[in-house]
C-alpha cells in the first residue's frame, strides 16, 4: 500500500470517526442516563466492549499512518579485525588468496578516485545492448547461448555533464553454470559505488530476492526498466508504479528506458519475394543518465564509505564461511585422531559390554580440544558433567552400539574373523566418532557446551549410522590395528 493511499484512508477514517462523534454527541446525556440505569454487570460488559472497539480502531489508524522502518545495512567488521582473521586462516593453511586480493582491489579503486557502477540483472533483459548504448563501444557483444557474460568487463561511460563512469558488466542471473557466475556478479556489485538493476517487466520472486540482497548492503541502487518502447504510455505508467511499490525502501529511483538494439521484420520486394531486414533501434537512455548524474553528483570520495562498507561486509561473510570450512576440516581431523586412540586403548581394555566409555580421560581431552577449536570456554566441571552425561547415554544404548558393531564386522570380510577384541575396538571407534561429530556440530551451532543438545545428537548418530560411515570406521579400525601390530610385533618363539 502506497503512503499516499494510506494517508487517504487515514483521512477517511478520521472523518468517519468525527462524524460518529458528532452524531452521538446530542444523545450523549441520554445514553449516559440510560447506561447508568442498567444493571452493574451489564454496565461492565458494555463498557469493556466499547473500549475494545476503540483500541482496535486506534491500532488500525496507527498501522495506516505509521512510518516505515528503514532497512538496516548488513553489518561490516572493522578492517583491522577482518585482516587478523584472514591472517589467522592463512596460518592455519587455508587458501586466503582471494580474500587478500579483494582487500587489494578495495584499496586500488579508492586511489583511482573513479566512480564504478555495476550493471546487474537477469539474462535477456538487454544488458549487453545497454552497455553498448552507455559506452558507445562495439566491444560489448553477446553470444547466442544461455548466458552472455562469462566474466566481469569494464567500460568507460560519459554523463551529460562530462563526468566519466566505469560501467561493470557482470554475468547475468540464471546463466548456465549459474553458481559461479552469480558469485562473480555479486562480488563486483559489492565493489561498485552504485548498482543498476536491469529488468524487462514485473519483478519475479527471484529478482526481488536479488534486489533485496543488493539493498541490504546500503549502497545506491537504480531499478531500470528496459524495452519501454514495447508498452503504451498507460501500460508503462502502471508498470513503473508497480515497480516503485515493489522496491519502495530498496531502490533510490525507478526509471524506464529503451537500450535500442536490433529488430527484425519482413519486407516484400517488387517481384513478390520476402526478405528479412535487420534495423537498429535508436537507444533512449536519457532518464538513466540523468538518474546516474544525480546519484553520483557528490563524486567517488563521498560514495567511498558505502562501497567500503559493502566490500567489508561481503568479505566478512566469505571469511566466516572459510572459517567454518576450516574448522570443520580440523574437527574431522581431531575426531579421527581420538577415534584411533580409542581403538588402541580398547584392545588393551577389558571385554566389551559393561561400560563402553571407560576411557574417560580420552573423552575429556576430545571435549577440551574441540571446545578450543570453536573458541568456546569450558570449565573442568562442565567437561566432567558432559562426559558423565555421555556415559549415561551410552550405557542405556550399549546393546545398540554392540549390535551395530557386530553387524558391521559381519558385513566387512576379514573383520569378523578377528575376535571379540576387534568388536570392542570397532565399538569404541563408533562411540568416539559419534561423540566428536555430535559435540562439534553442537559447539558450531550453539557457541556453547550444551550438554543436552550434544547428547541428543550423540544418540542420533549412534542409532542412525549409515553404511558409508561404518565402512570408514571399519577401515580406520583395521588400519589402526595393523599399524599397532607393525609397531609392536608379537614376540617370536
Amino acid at each position: 500500500m502506497s503512503r499516499r493511499l494510506r494517508w487517504l484512508l487515514a483521512a477517511i477514517a478520521l472523518a468517519a470517526l468525527l462524524w460518529l462523534l458528532l452524531a452521538i454527541a446530542e444523545r450523549a446525556l441520554a445514553l449516559a442516563q440510560r447506561f447508568l440505569g442498567l444493571p452493574t454487570w451489564l454496565q461492565w460488559t458494555l463498557g469493556s466492549t466499547l473500549a475494545l472497539f476503540a483500541l482496535a480502531g486506534l491500532a488500525v489508524l496507527w498501522w495506516l499512518v505509521r512510518p516505515r522502518r528503514k532497512r538496516k545495512a548488513v553489518p561490516a567488521p572493522d578492517r583491522g579485525a577482518l585482516e587478523r582473521r584472514v591472517e589467522r586462516l592463512r596460518e592455519q593453511g587455508a587458501d586466503t588468496q582471494a580474500l587478500g586480493a579483494e582487500l587489494l582491489e578495495l584499496d586500488r579503486r579508492r586511489t583511482t578516485a573513479r566512480v564504478y557502477v555495476a550493471l546487474f540483472g537477469e539474462i535477456s533483459t538487454g544488458k549487453s545492448t545497454l552497455i553498448r548504448a552507455l559506452s558507445r563501444s562495439s566491444a560489448a557483444r553477446s553470444d547466442v547461448r544461455g548466458g552472455t557474460t562469462r566474466q566481469v568487463a569494464h567500460y568507460d561511460s560519459a554523463l551529460p555533464d562530462g563526468r566519466t563512469l566505469v560501467i561493470a558488466d557482470v554475468p547475468g542471473s540464471r546463466e548456465t553454470d549459474g553458481a559461479a557466475h552469480e558469485a562473480l556478479a555479486r562480488d563486483e556489485a559489492l565493489r561498485a559505488h552504485a548498482v543498476i538493476y536491469l529488468c524487462a517487466g514485473d519483478l519475479t520472486r527471484t529478482q526481488m530476492e536479488e534486489v533485496r540482497w543488493l539493498a541490504d548492503f546500503g549502497k545506491p541502487l537504480l531499478l531500470v526498466l528496459n524495452k519501454a518502447d514495447q508498452w503504451s504510455a498507460h501500460e508503462l505508467d502502471q508498470l513503473r508504479q508497480r515497480l516503485r511499490e515493489q522496491t519502495r525502501g530498496l531502490a533510490n529511483a525507478v526509471v524506464a528506458i529503451s537500450a535500442g538494439g536490433s529488430e527484425y521484420f519482413q519486407r516484400q520486394l517488387a517481384d513478390g519475394a520476402i526478405e528479412q531486414v535487420e534495423r537498429q533501434r535508436k537507444p533512449a537512455i536519457q532518464p538513466l543518465l540523468e538518474a546516474l548524474s544525480r546519484l553520483t553528483a557528490a563524486g567517488a570520495e563521498s560514495l567511498e564509505p558505502q562501497r567500503e562498507h559493502a566490500v567489508l561486509a561481503g568479505l566478512h561473510q566469505r571469511t566466516g564461511a572459510l572459517e567454518a570450512q576450516t574448522r570443520a576440516a580440523e574437527s574431522e581431523r581431531i575426531v579421527r585422531k581420538y577415534a584411533r586412540r580409542a581403538i588402541v586403548g580398547a584392545m588393551a581394555a577389558v571385554a566389551p559390554g559393561s561400560d563402553l566409555i571407560i576411557q574417560g580421560a580420552l573423552a575429556a581431552a576430545l571435549t577440551r580440544e574441540l571446545a578450543a577449536l570453536y573458541e568456546v570456554r569450558v570449565s573442568d566441571v562442565q567437561i566432567e558433567d558432559f562426559v558423565h552425561q555421555a556415559k549415561l547415554t551410552l550405557r542405556t544404548g550399549s546393546s545398540i552400539v554392540l549390535a551395530i558393531a557386530g553387524n558391521a564386522l559381519k558385513a566387512f570380510p576379514g573383520l569378523g574373523t578377528l575376535g571379540g577384541g576387534v568388536l570392542h575396538a570397532f565399538a569404541y571407534a563408533l562411540i568416539f566418532d559419534s561423540m566428536g561429530r555430535a559435540l562439534a556440530a553442537s559447539l558450531a551451532e550453539r557457541k556453547a557446551l550444551d550438554q543436552d543438545d550434544a547428547s541428543a545428537r550423540l544418540k542420533t548418530l549412534l542409532t542412525e549410522a549409515g553404511g558409508a560411515r561404518l565402512r570408514q570406521l571399519a577401515t580406520l579400525t583395521m588400519d589402526t590395528l595393523r599399524e599397532r601390530d607393525e609397531d609392536h610385533p608379537p614376540p617370536s618363539d
